[in-house]
């Protein structure tokens, strides 16, 4: 067995479902896996538009599915999901302040695994407001930061420095899924 650790790299949304449940897979074995694992902070409406796919609520039959496999594998992974109220706003600014928290922290990843958990678990186990600047706020609380470190990163989150960062990441995402599908 090789002492080598292979990085993974972990495109994610915090409004996906699918993305929280990977999250929480790698997280849990990644050192029985021997993985490093990567946060790459990506905005699933920009994947939706730029792949021209329709989001799975828009599809009755990508939703049905999507309702049932997301139980089993709930139930399987011991992940709680339970399906939030429609969020109207998006997660545009939501993955805005996690591509800041990445930015903040470079490398480790450490604060962006805290952050995110604290959002998904806010979206996806007590229904919260993602969107709202003061579940922002509790959720990198929660995650260990302090206050004027949470206002530090909602400053930059605005930056178009930010901005186009995440825009660029959504793009890797796309370009390797885009790649991935013409071989």
């Amino acid at each position: 067995m090789s002492n080598s650790r292979k990085v993974v790299k972990l495109y994610c949304d915090v409004i996906s479902t699918y993305s929280w449940l990977a999250f929480e897979v790698l997280c849990r074995y990644r050192n029985f896996w021997n993985i490093d694992l990567k946060f790459k902070p990506a905005f699933l409406g920009g994947v939706f538009h730029g792949s021209g796919n329709q989001k799975p609520g828009l599809v009755q039959n990508k939703f049905c599915y999507m309702v049932t496999d997301l139980k089993q594998l709930s139930e399987f992974f011991g992940v709680p999901v339970n399906p939030p109220l429609p969020c109207k706003k998006g997660t545009l600014n939501v993955m805005r302040f996690v591509t800041a928290v990445d930015e903040k922290e470079k490398e480790s990843g450490v604060l962006v695994e805290r952050v995110s958990r604290e959002l998904w678990k806010n979206i996806w186990c007590t229904h919260q407001d993602i969107t709202h600047p003061a579940t922002l706020t509790e959720a990198g609380l929660k995650a260990g930061l302090s206050a004027n470190e949470v206002e530090e990163l909602l400053i930059p989150s605005k930056s178009q420095q930010i901005k186009d960062k995440l825009k660029n990441v959504t793009q890797v995402a796309l370009d390797y899924q885009a790649q991935k599908d013409h071989h």
